[in-house]
């Protein structure tokens, strides 16, 4: 099935889960560049290097750096048929260069889903999360900066792709199964 998405959603919105989940079901690679980030940082690598103190303080990797890692990764014979990108894009300008990476290669984005999720269950989910995976960059004032770059930065991406007419919300709370077969409906128009 070819399917060329964006998942959105705030930190802790289930976006991990449900792009895995969906990508398995589509057939498509699920392509996460917080994921991409964070095995760089554990690796030690340059990219990981540059980023990892841009992580912990909580603001975003600058645009020409994540710009970079997804058009060589949109690049791979893999996700030439189709992808989910979950991590991206994060602002309006990164909205503009995918348009740019895709129109470059006869494409275009069939679909943005958006997850919405109270930002208190987030909190609550990410505090739980940093505590279970030992994840540093998750303190309470963390995740709540965090949160207010969504607020600021990402969220006016959901207006945007509203205005073309290829944004579905879709409530992220619930169990697991649950928030899949929400997205799952979602997606049916543009797979049929």
């Amino acid at each position: 099935m070819s399917a060329r998405l964006v998942l959105l959603g705030p930190p802790g919105a289930g976006k991990g889960t449900q792009a895995v989940r969906l990508a398995e079901r589509l057939g498509v690679p699920a392509i996460s560049t917080g994921d991409i980030f964070r095995s760089n940082i554990k690796n030690g690598t340059e990219l990981g290097r540059r980023v990892q103190d841009i992580t912990a303080s909580g603001a975003l990797v600058p645009d020409e750096l994540t710009n970079e890692l997804v058009r060589d990764r949109l690049a791979q014979s893999d996700a030439v048929d189709g992808f989910l990108l979950d991590g991206y894009p994060r602002n309006v300008a990164q909205v503009a260069a995918l348009d740019e990476m895709l129109a470059a290669a006869g494409q275009q984005l069939d679909l943005a889903v958006e997850l919405t999720v109270d930002p208190q269950v987030v909190v609550e989910r990410l505090t739980r999360r940093a505590e279970i995976e030992g994840r540093a960059d998750d303190t309470e004032d963390v995740i709540r900066h965090r949160l207010d770059v969504y607020a600021e930065q990402t969220a006016p991406i959901s207006q945007v792709y509203a205005a073309r007419g290829v944004l579905a919300q879709v409530d992220g709370l619930g169990e697991v199964d649950e928030v899949t077969e929400r997205l799952v409906a979602a997606l049916a128009p543009v797979l049929s």
